[in-house]
């Protein structure tokens, strides 16, 4: 079953999240995945084991209270945000396994544009050295996913340092401009979704 893309544009995080909850809890076992690209206006998301002490000084950015795994983390101009909306159960994936896959598929990306990635078992994402440059968050809820990645492109990263990013204190952020690549976040797009369909249609063996 093919997978739609939608192209949101820049859009309020608020809204674009009650669409995903709306999307989900209507779906049934027919209905085609999604993958929603999306920009969001500047805001802090945090998670369901968010703690309120990773939150060090909000200043004039709100705050949304979501309903994805995970700590804090920080919503921008220049970052590429992709919404899984996936049947987990059709893709036949634990989630510990899907979220191996997401990431794999970002490394892969940044392997093309010659930039060696990598995961953290402990910490979801995808990191370049110490530096975090993509998060990940996921809802599962009747077997099926919401939520999904956030990928700095080009982005301004001072509001991270009023947080403590996923719940680790003074984690380094990057993002691919500072990393010498210089794309727009529809090329970013471009270059991500052939590799995330390839990694959510060919599930391996391994978790």
């Amino acid at each position: 079953m093919s997978r739609l893309i939608k192209q949101l544009g820049r859009a309020d995080y608020e809204t674009t999240w009650r669409a995903m909850q709306a999307f989900t809890n209507n779906r049934d076992a027919n209905t085609p995945d999604e993958l929603w690209i999306v920009e969001h206006p500047p805001v802090y998301t945090q998670g369901l084991a968010g703690k309120p002490e990773h939150l060090l000084h909000a200043g004039d950015i709100p705050v949304v209270h979501t309903d994805r795994g995970g700590q804090i983390t920080y919503h921008g101009p220049g970052q590429l945000v992709v919404y899984l909306l996936l049947d987990v159960k059709r893709l036949n994936m634990g989630v510990r396994q899907l979220v191996r896959h997401i990431e794999q598929a970002i490394i892969d990306m940044l392997a093309e544009l010659g930039i060696q990635a990598h995961g953290d078992i402990d910490a979801p994402g995808v990191y370049v050295g110490d530096a975090k440059i993509a998060a990940l968050g996921l809802r599962i809820k009747n077997h099926a996913s919401y939520h999904g990645l956030s990928f700095n492109i080009d982005m301004d990263l001072s509001p991270f340092k009023h947080i403590n990013p996923c719940g680790y204190a003074q984690l380094k952020v990057t993002d691919l401009k500072q990393l010498g690549i210089t794309l727009d976040l529809a090329s970013a797009a471009a270059r991500l979704l052939p590799h995330l369909e390839r990694h959510l249609s060919q599930p391996k063996e391994s978790a």
